[in-house]
């Protein structure tokens, strides 16, 4: 015999109840079944709902129980197509009865427990009636039984407690003489001894299926949902969560007691008795294996954690005080009041020093329990010997289970450490003896990074997902968004990296997706996109709060630099290429490296110097080492080599600037790169990382531009000066030529102090043949004094400094 129940997304439309008939038709085939099942998919909370309108004289309830009427008409009707007036006249007399309840409540403006348990037993009896008729209907040998003839409780309205005696031999004795071969059953519903309907709380059909399961003592008990058995996490919040394929008893019940919505924890119970396994199955996919609950889990994996599940709307309450140290009965007053309150205690955790406990409760208990308790311990609040109960609302519980997490050391020093990396804060802890379950509670709004990066961390084959979101996507942002696109399967394949692009905006529009932007057409989709805002893309950043997120700065916007603290301060790690928050005053530059430590959110900016050489890399890496720079030496703008290297006599300097722009050289206004001060911010940030404190000021700028290039109004008023100017230029140009040097723009840091200027620099010099766009750093130091580290390439140019930023993006996951 198989005792099989589907849920109420299993019975939740004409499809999915055809489905349900078709798995039950060939279990059938080799044995008899019993089919336990739940309401219509919603309908229990529709009821719930409906009579708290009518309890509240809200005539909307009239509106709602026809909703209800019609789900179940709609469904009989695609059911049975040939219209069955048994079937229907039954259906409308039921209907009726519910009608006539509500109707009631509305007229007594009242609802009790005993009440709502009446009431809400009319979506089992109708979805198993509907279910029954409908095999009848197709012929198949099935007869419909109901289960409050079956299953004796006590009087405890919505959560009643079963008297296995009586109704182990009630359901003994109608399956001994029952002839057909399918029972349908509804789920959820019983009586008390006193002949009272009432229900097993909710989930209970789940709980009904163990009963008869365990009552027959048959082999097996399927629970079919629509998932493929009990996930690792939770689906809808960890992408990657998958089905775990074998649990234990123990395990099952500590991840349906802490949210796992799949199984209703007292369902465990009965099964484990008997040593009766329990397969969850899909009816949406009936061939997957799902999951197994038994004691023989020895072909299973060796993993010690089998799922990560959390419980959310949580208040931890503590009870404090320096008058509780050493005065036994505190803890039987505080839990014999909430007990006499019937509050539920979800967690509970107690320092050694027995100054305070901690527990937790569901959040809407809140008030009662607080009231209660300070009721309780009115006496010793007065006298100051304890505190008034403290409420911590908005908090949930994450917990680790596995029965082997016990012979793994440093299971919960794993999961405290992820947690920390990514400043999950975790207001307490609790471990049994047993090491079966680490809890721990934390701000809901971190659960999903939560879980996230605690899957990634146990289960993930040490894959860790980055999630970026990009704010510039001009010629640079471009280049960095297609190498992305192109890199991600070798990035995934090869270093365990699953970067997600998950927000984009320029200065018009911004698009997001939590999940991962698909940049197969990502230009058209931004142009669709929301209007842009730099604090509308800073708050969504802060709303995902995804685990391991980047911001990428690719603009040379200073409000956007002004941010950098608010993404830091929300552990969100910022990529930089532009260079005004690093050359900005040396207290802002120092408090955004103190925001990275502080929060665990990296700082990079290997792009404001030498575009996408590993420049900045270098030299943190000589000081990590114990060096001390004593001098750099450099040509650190691409700009300003190029336009020096194509400048002669026989060009104007005007037209190698003008093609300096257009090859997109320059930035749009060439005055920053040619008056020095994109130089001078360079050899700045490279003095500070060397361990200086200095500021822009602090630099010697020598111009090689006139009064004229420099008092210019706009880009326009430049270009015309640098025509009228050009005799200047020309001489600079000769010069050189006549010393037989080059022209460079060179920056220099020696000891302590730094400069910029245009310098003729003669053959033999490191910096005598470079070329186009190239730049070149040269550090001296304690272990490099007289042959410095020369560091050596391209210093511009759009897809090399997309590439600096994409490299920076992958330090990110290493840090």
């Amino acid at each position: 015999m198989n005792v099989l129940k589907f849920g109420g997304t299993s019975v939740g439309s004409a499809k999915n109840i055809n489905k349900v008939i078709s798995i039950l038709g060939n279990y059938a085939r080799e044995d008899r079944a019993i089919c336990v099942v739940s309401a219509i998919g919603g309908i229990t909370d529709k009821l719930l709902h409906t009579a708290e309108l009518a309890q509240n004289k809200n005539q909307d309830y009239i509106s709602n129980f026809n909703e209800i009427s019609e789900i179940h008409h709609a469904i009989v009707a695609e059911l049975v197509p040939n219209k069955n007036e048994n079937i229907t006249i039954h259906l409308k007399q039921k209907l009726q009865e519910l009608k006539d309840l509500l109707d009631g409540i509305y007229l007594i403006n009242e609802l009790s427990p005993k009440t709502s348990d009446k009431l809400v037993s009319f979506g089992e009896i109708l979805s198993s009636f509907i279910i029954a008729e409908t095999m009848k209907h197709r012929k198949m040998d099935c007869e419909r039984k109901n289960s409050q003839e079956l299953i004796v409780t006590n009087s405890n309205f919505t959560k009643a407690e079963v008297q296995y005696q009586k109704t182990n031999e009630n359901i003994k004795r109608y399956f001994s003489e029952a002839k057909q071969q399918i029972t349908i059953l509804p789920g959820f519903i019983s009586k008390s001894h006193l002949g009272e309907i009432t229900t097993l709380g909710r989930g209970g059909s789940d709980f009904t299926a163990a009963i008869v399961a365990a009552a027959l003592h048959v082999k097996s008990l399927e629970i079919w949902t629509d998932v493929s058995g009990m996930f690792t996490s939770n689906p809808k919040m960890v992408k990657q969560a998958f089905p775990i394929k074998n649990l234990s008893y123990q395990e099952a019940m500590e991840l349906s007691h802490f949210g796992a919505k799949v199984l209703y924890p007292p369902t465990v119970q009965p099964a484990l008795d008997l040593n009766i396994p329990i397969h969850i199955k899909n009816t949406l996919d009936p061939d997957a294996y799902g999951t197994k609950i038994s004691n023989d889990i020895s072909a299973d994996s060796v993993t010690p954690v089998k799922g990560i599940s959390n419980i959310n709307n949580i208040a931890l309450l503590t009870l404090q005080g320096n008058g509780m140290v050493g005065i036994p009965g505190f803890s039987k007053r505080l839990f014999e009041t909430l007990a006499q309150e019937k509050i539920n205690i979800i967690f509970i955790t107690q320092a050694s020093s027995e100054h305070s406990i901690c527990f937790g409760i569901d959040e809407k208990d809140t008030t009662i329990a607080k009231f209660a308790i300070d009721t309780t311990f009115e006496n010793e609040i007065s006298l100051h010997k304890i505190d008034p109960i403290i409420v911590e609302k908005e908090l949930s519980i994450i917990a680790l289970v596995g029965d082997k997490m016990k012979s793994h050391q440093g299971i919960s020093g794993r999961m405290f450490r992820t947690l920390g990396k990514n400043n999950i804060n975790i207001r307490a802890i609790a471990q049994g003896a047993s090491e079966r379950n680490i809890s721990a509670v934390i701000v809901e709004k971190d659960v999903k990074k939560a879980l996230n990066v605690l899957h990634e961390r146990f289960f993930e084959d040490r894959n860790k997902q980055l999630n970026v979101f990009i704010t510039g996507v001009g010629n640079v942002g471009e280049r960095l968004v297609e190498q992305i696109k192109q890199q991600k399967k070798y990035l995934k394949d090869q270093l365990k990296i699953n970067l997600k692009v998950v927000g984009l905006s320029n200065s018009r529009t911004m698009i997001f997706n939590d999940r991962g932007l698909s940049l197969k057409d990502w230009k058209t989709d931004l142009k669709a996109g929301e209007k842009a805002t730099l604090d509308g893309f800073l708050e969504r950043a802060k709303e995902f709060n995804l685990r391991n997120s980047i911001f990428v700065d690719v603009t040379a916007n200073k409000e956007v630099s002004k941010l950098y603290g608010d993404y830091l301060r929300h552990s969100i790690a910022v990529v930089a290429c532009n260079k005004i928050a690093c050359s900005s005053s040396f207290e802002n530059y120092n408090e955004l490296k103190e925001l990275s430590l502080q929060y665990n959110a990296p700082f990079l900016f290997e792009t404001n110097v030498g575009a996408g050489l590993p420049v900045i890399d270098t030299l943190n890496n000589l000081i990590a080492s114990g060096d001390k720079i004593t001098s750099i030496q450099a040509v650190l703008s691409g700009s300003l080599n190029f336009v020096f290297n194509n400048f002669d006599d026989t060009v104007k300097f005007h037209d190698v600037v003008k093609q300096a722009q257009k090859e997109g050289y320059t930035e749009p206004d060439p005055r920053i790169d040619l008056s020095g001060v994109d130089v001078a911010r360079k050899i700045l940030i490279l003095a500070r990382e060397s361990g200086t404190k200095m500021n822009l000021e602090d630099i010697e700028n020598d111009s090689f531009l006139t009064k004229a290039n420099l008092e210019s109004n706009s880009v326009d008023d430049f270009y015309k000066t640098l025509i009228e100017d050009e005799a200047h230029f020309q001489d600079l140009y000769a010069s050189a030529k006549e010393n037989d040097c080059q022209l460079k723009y060179v920056a220099e840091f020696n000891d302590g102090k730094a400069k910029v200027g245009l310098k003729e620099i003669p053959q033999g010099h490191p910096f005598y043949n470079l070329k186009g766009k190239d730049n070149i750093v040269m550090f001296y130091s304690q272990r490099y004094p007289e042959q410095p580290m020369i560091i050596k390439g391209a210093g511009a140019g759009a897809d090399v400094t997309a590439s600096g930023l994409f490299a920076d993006i992958i330090r990110v996951s290493n840090k």
